[in-house]
């Protein structure tokens, strides 16, 4: 038989158990889900403290501290920027204020307003504080690229970047503002990291292909370019890039395939739009579509009708475009350029017997087409020199072709050109044995040929 005693005991114990059950059970979830009501409490008590302080003493630091934090993190940027520059004021004359952090929220405040000018100024005062701080140079670094001064936006990017070698939006404006003062090589390296953090960043990837462009790497740069060439905002450039690379490598399809891209876009820079069109024209005429070509400069005429040379291009193009022979002269590969010259050589001699000996041609710039010439009275060696161009040709031209006809023999010269002739050409030819023949002579030996 159990004794009181013992009884006692084991309902004691019992009892025990029961109420710890109870405690963890129900007491303590309850408390934990109390947390976020306490904070909610705790800055409710904080904000009226902090008021209930300031009323008696306006410039009580950790009074306005509090409220400028609360301000901060529930983004009223304004109250928290009033509040900090108070206590920016404040803290020469009390060590005990954090200045760095002060004017540091004060900076990012301003900057959340577009006040970029203020924001400027408390950051200067942050960094003169902490000047390795990552934040503070970062955010000077981007203001510094915003109005333009560069080197200034190297110099503290290049500290935030020491501290944050990974952050994409340093990478990003450093490699920028790298390209704007020409350093391409370093440019290109932070623009690739930028990339890596962020690959649908079209702005950066458009400064990428321009720093590979200005790096000669062409093909990496009008792959780039390529890709860009649909999207809104960076692709009527990105066209005209990938158009001008096309172009300068003579792949003249290509070149008007990306231009005509960049001029459907709808939101065009006007600039960028005329120039475009002009390099779209040029390209045209290069793939002998002379109607393509009159149709964007003339479309350039009505935007601006002082645009470079248009006026004189349309002028020119309007006539190649009458005469098939002058677009092959002035124009074609040349192949068809020499033909057509070699079949010209006929009309100065109607009725001689011609036999070409010596074809060169110097850069696709001229032909000279050596040939016995035999008539009925006489026989020669004859020097042709067939000169695509339609400005003036000079003197110095002239003496370089009677050295040549010294070269082949030659007792006689010609020189055939779409322009005209200086007068210092023309008065050196005079005591020479070389003809020469100008745009209407030679539009009427055209003529000739059918």
């Amino acid at each position: 038989m159990l004794d009181t005693l013992s009884i006692l005991l084991i309902v004691l114990v019992f009892l025990i158990v029961l109420i710890a059950g109870w405690y963890f059970m129900i007491v303590v979830p309850n408390t934990k889900k109390k947390p976020s009501a306490g904070k909610s409490k705790d800055r409710a008590t904080v904000f009226k403290e902090a008021t209930r302080k300031l009323a008696s003493n306006p410039k009580d630091p950790d009074a306005l501290m509090a409220l400028a934090d609360i301000y901060f993190n529930d983004n009223d940027f304004d109250k928290a920027a009033k509040t900090y520059n108070i206590l920016s004021a404040m803290t020469t004359s009390n060590p005990d204020l954090d200045a760095y952090l002060i004017n540091l929220r004060s900076g990012l405040c301003s900057l959340k307003q577009g006040q970029a000018e203020e924001a400027y100024k408390s950051l200067l005062i942050a960094k003169a504080v902490r000047g390795e701080a990552f934040e503070v140079n970062y955010n000077l670094g981007v203001i510094e690229y915003q109005r333009k001064a560069y080197e200034k936006a190297v110099a503290v990017l290049r500290a935030a970047a020491v501290v944050a070698p990974d952050h994409a939006g340093t990478m990003k404006f450093l490699g920028q503002s790298l390209y704007r003062i020409k350093i391409y090589k370093d440019a290109a390296v932070y623009l690739r990291k930028a990339m890596d953090a962020e690959p649908n960043d079209k702005e950066c990837l458009f400064y990428l292909a321009q720093s590979y462009y200005e790096l000669g790497q062409a093909e990496n740069a009008v792959q780039i370019f390529t890709h860009l060439r649909p999207d809104p905002e960076v692709g009527p450039q990105a066209a005209l890039f990938a158009g001008t690379i096309h172009y300068n490598a003579r792949q003249f399809d290509k070149a008007i395939e990306d231009l005509e891209i960049g001029v459907r876009h709808q939101k065009v820079n006007p600039e960028v739009l005329l120039e475009m069109k002009y390099r779209l024209a040029n390209a045209y005429t290069q793939a002998q579509n002379m109607e393509g070509a009159l149709r964007q400069y003339k479309d350039i005429r009505n935007i601006n009708p002082g645009y470079r040379d248009v006026t004189e291009q349309i002028r020119r193009l309007s006539e190649f475009n009458s005469n098939k022979n002058l677009q092959v002269y002035m124009m074609a590969p040349t192949s068809e350029f020499v033909t057509l010259c070699r079949t010209l050589t006929s009309t100065f001699f109607p009725k001689a017997a011609i036999k070409i000996v010596d074809v060169t041609v110097e850069k696709n710039d001229y032909a000279d087409i050596t040939a016995e010439v035999s008539t009925s009275k006489w026989d020669d060696t004859i020097v042709f020199r067939f000169l695509r161009s339609n400005g003036q040709v000079g003197e110095l031209f002239l003496r370089d072709m009677q050295v040549r006809l010294k070269e082949m023999h030659a007792g006689r010269g010609f020189c055939v050109t779409a322009g005209s002739f200086t007068p210092s050409a023309k008065q050196f030819v005079e005591a020479r044995l070389i003809d020469l023949i100008e745009k209407d002579a030679l539009l009427k030996a055209m003529n000739t040929l059918g």
